[in-house]
């Protein structure tokens, strides 16, 4: 695997990415587009309600209108009859005028009336139930509802006496003001139960009486500080309804959008919200599970390739015994256990692959020196190294010295083919409080910012026959076994790479 089908990987990765906002982007147009047709055919009912409710008002106020030009009319029949009465009395009356007048008294076939003196006696009376005239308390009781109603009308007759006429709305017009009230009632009813079901408050003229409320919450409206919160909310998102009903005054319809039509105006963004957590999960759980797979393969590759090298480094230790018998030069000798003794060190590696390693504080510059001293000999001899422990060479941390080694000889000899075997390698130590850090630097090709964490991914290299698993290696070992950190401190392309490793002291 090479660094093209990387970035094909990494293409792949990109198109999907925007095929995936392109496929929300029109779904969320779509969904858009529903809600507001939805939204729309809800105002439509709104509107058709409220100039229902504007008809009606109108229809409201012509009856009281009509109503109050009945009690007008009906006072003016008392007051006429009234006046009928008095002439009556008058003894200065022509007989020819006589006939007139009562008509006129004889005309009044609706109002009830009742003529009393000054004393409250009743002297006659209109328009009453007659089977029940006969009873003096039922007059009476008559006479005092008469007047809770209607002021009564004094008349002066002969010699200065004063009677006074009781009267009360007739049987018609009582019956036609229940059907008012009922209309009333109706109409009110009909602003708090509303077929687009919006949140509707009737208020007086005041605004601060509620008179019916329908599809909202009570708390709302419990104080006279929420009710004018909540009708001031109202307000700046719709006009009220004004309905005048003329003696009564002006009244006010309160409404907004129904909680429907609100949660269908947030519902796309929930949705893909929902589906964003849901699928956010959904790659976790899939990652988690791939990269668990991709461990158990890679422990056992490790632990196989162990297995493999035990047997030919058993008897390459053997034939390296064999040969000291033997008249080898003794330079040869120690060059093979030195190979023999790294074939150890590597057995040793892959066999701690998927175990918890046992961690040990050692000297950081000992090991450093060590694993520079065994690449000087097997590398090109143009490479220069140079180890610099900037706070002493004493600088201690946990670490297991075998994958540790195998770390720093990775980034060494990538950093050698980095640079073509021609350049320098420095290893700066820096002794911290809590952490060690050690960086390690090269004068090589350099890397793109773009590619600084795309480096430690497995498969990733710039060599032709490279397995690009140096880097990703080092990272498990130094973030997964060391409990520490690797990454890309900063690089300039033809100038040079450096990589910085963080342990805990």
């Amino acid at each position: 695997m090479n660094v093209n089908i990387y970035s094909k990987k990494q293409r792949w990765k990109l198109l999907l990415f925007v095929a995936a906002l392109f496929i929300v982007g029109i779904s969320l147009w779509y969904t858009n587009t529903l809600v507001n047709k939805i939204a729309d055919d809800e105002r439509k009912k709104v509107k058709l309600w409220a100039d229902a409710i504007r008809k009606k008002a109108k229809l409201v106020q012509y009856t009281n209108e009509l109503f109050i030009k009945i009690t007008n009319e009906e006072r003016k029949k008392v007051e006429l009859w009234a006046n009928g009465t008095k002439e009556m009395a008058n003894p200065s009356l022509q007989m020819e005028d006589v006939s007139f007048v009562f008509e006129v008294i004889k005309n009044n076939q609706t109002v009830p009336v009742i003529l009393a003196d000054a004393n409250n006696k009743v002297i006659s009376y209109r328009n009453l139930d007659t089977s029940k005239t006969n009873d003096k308390s039922y007059l009476q009781e008559e006479m005092q509802a008469m007047g809770r109603q209607h002021p009564p009308i004094e008349i002066t007759i002969l010699k200065g006496q004063k009677n006074y006429i009781y009267y009360k709305d007739s049987r018609l017009f009582s019956e036609l003001k229940n059907v008012l009230d009922d209309l009333v009632k109706s109409f009110i009813s009909e602003v708090a139960v509303n077929s687009a079901s919006v949140p509707v408050i009737f208020t007086d003229s005041t605004r601060l009486h509620v008179i019916e409320s329908g599809n909202i919450d009570p708390s709302k409206i419990a104080t006279q500080d929420l009710l004018k919160a909540t009708i001031a909310e109202m307000e700046s998102s719709k006009p009220p309804i004004v309905i005048d009903f003329g003696i009564e005054g002006k009244q006010y319809i309160y409404y907004h959008d129904s909680f429907l039509l609100t949660q269908l105006k947030y519902y796309p963004y929930v949705q893909f919200g929902v589906i964003g957590i849901f699928l956010l999960i959904a790659y976790t759980l899939f990652s988690t599970s791939r990269n668990a797979e991709q461990n158990q393969v890679w422990v056992g590759m490790a632990k196989e390739t162990a297995h493999q090298l035990g047997t030919p480094l058993s008897s390459l230790m053997a034939w390296v015994e064999y040969l000291k018998t033997k008249n080898i030069p003794e330079e040869t000798i120690t060059e093979l256990e030195k190979d023999v003794k790294r074939l150890e060190t590597i057995t040793e590696r892959f066999s701690k692959i998927g175990s918890a390693p046992k961690l040990v504080k050692e000297n950081i510059y000992k090991v450093m020196e060590d694993a520079v001293s065994y690449l000087k000999t097997r590398t090109s001899k143009n490479v220069i190294y140079k180890i610099v422990a900037h706070q002493g060479d004493q600088v201690e941390a946990q670490l297991n010295v075998a994958l540790f080694a195998w770390v720093i000889e990775n980034l060494c000899k990538n950093a050698v083919d980095a640079m073509d075997g021609n350049g320098s390698i420095a290893v700066d130590i820096y002794d911290q409080t809590q952490f060690v850090y050690i960086d390690i630097t090269d004068t090589g090709k350099g890397i793109p910012k773009s590619k600084y964490k795309a480096v430690f991914k497995p498969g990733f290299t710039t060599r032709q026959r490279g397995w690009g698993l140096g880097l990703s290696l080092s990272k498990r070992i130094i973030e997964n076994y060391h409990n520490g950190e690797i990454f890309v401190k900063g690089s300039e392309p033809g100038k040079g790479t450096t990589f910085r490793i963080v342990l805990n002291k």
